[in-house]
């Protein structure tokens, strides 16, 4: 199945779309599988039922993982379709960290509904987020080939380990009064980079592309996702919630160190003294603090090293597909997809 795109930013949410209607039926399919009660969680999470089991259709996310997939391979020369299997299991990847993550954080809303731990409780939504797991590797082992599926499972099974050890390092940091600026670039590389690099990797593997190919593609969704993560953190302080539909200031208020907040605490200024002093205070902020906090990190460079960063991450990130040695017609899907998801304001 050959996915056409026209230029334009209408033109690159129409291309997200229709990768997300192809990948869909997929990852309902898989995901149909499970017995109960863990069927009806993982449902509940997706947004396919409410908590009572009726069937609803509140959007399961923009799937924009499951979407990389299918655009690398593209680029590399195979049809979409071909790569389905790969996009579901990253899809699947995703939302078992999703369910796993709101539990730790105690986050109480996901996708505009109460998270399945506040609904369901706390052992059946790390089950559901298990059963995902288990799906996710499921799906890719019984693709048809190509890819290899010896290959293709190592791929997804790097970004899992490497998800585990940077969702550990951010918690971790949580209780540390001192994060270097390396150390919370490796820990967003794995918590958030490291899926978008394999679920480019996979797609060129399903299209069977070569081993500079999968490299290269590789490479760009790893700077791909470090650009995502930046450009959230700068959202999750700066961003317009009419926008972002999320609380602005919530990372700070939780003292969380982000990466324009790591910057500001190294950047060797009275405002990173200041913000660091904050950032040790025992008591939870108040929203003059968080307003507080926002404007020292600014004043101490924190924000302008970010954006700085963000497009120095976009240039690898473009390097890299230039060295796959693609024809630029065939990249154009792939770089629209990363330009929308970078690019944003929510």
């Amino acid at each position: 199945m050959t996915v056409i795109l026209a230029p334009g930013t209408a033109d690159a949410w129409a291309l997200l779309s229709r990768y997300r209607q192809l990948t869909g039926p997929r990852l309902e399919s898989a995901v149909q599988r499970l017995a109960e009660p863990v069927r009806t969680v993982a449902r509940y999470h997706f947004g396919w039922c409410d908590a009572d089991g009726t069937p609803a259709q509140d959007g399961w996310g923009k799937g924009v993982r499951g979407a990389l997939v299918l655009a690398a391979a593209q680029a590399v020369g195979g049809p979409a379709d071909q790569a389905l299997s790969g996009a579901a299991a990253v899809e699947l990847v995703h939302n078992f960290s999703l369910l796993h993550d709101d539990l730790m954080d105690r986050d109480c809303t996901r996708r505009g509904r109460s998270t399945a731990w506040t609904v369901f409780g706390e052992a059946q939504a790390v089950l559901a987020g298990d059963a995902l797991l288990a799906l996710a590797l499921d799906v890719l082992a019984s693709a048809p080939p190509p890819p290899d599926g010896a290959s293709a499972t190592r791929e997804l099974c790097q970004a899992l380990l490497d998800l585990v050890a940077g969702q550990g390092s951010d918690m971790a940091f949580e209780s540390r009064e001192d994060v270097g600026l390396q150390e919370c670039l490796t820990m967003a590389a794995g918590k958030t980079a490291s899926l978008l690099a394999g679920a480019c990797a996979l797609g060129a593997l399903s299209a069977e592309g070569t081993t500079a190919q999968v490299s290269a593609l590789r490479g760009f969704g790893h700077h791909v996702g470090m650009v995502f993560q930046l450009v959230d953190d700068l959202l999750g302080i700066w961003g317009d919630p009419r926008a972002t539909g999320k609380v602005t200031g919530t990372d700070l208020s939780r003292r969380k160190k982000s990466l324009p907040v790591v910057a500001a605490l190294h950047s060797g200024t009275a405002a990173g003294s200041r913000l660091a002093d904050l950032y040790r205070r025992p008591a939870p902020m108040d929203d003059a603090e968080v307003a507080l906090a926002a404007r020292l990190v600014e004043e101490a460079g924190g924000r302008r090293w970010a954006e700085h960063e963000a497009a120095n991450q976009w240039e690898r990130a473009r390097a890299e597909l230039r060295e796959a040695g693609l024809h630029p017609e065939a990249t154009r899907g792939l770089l629209t997809l990363a330009e929308l998801i970078t690019h944003r304001d929510r």
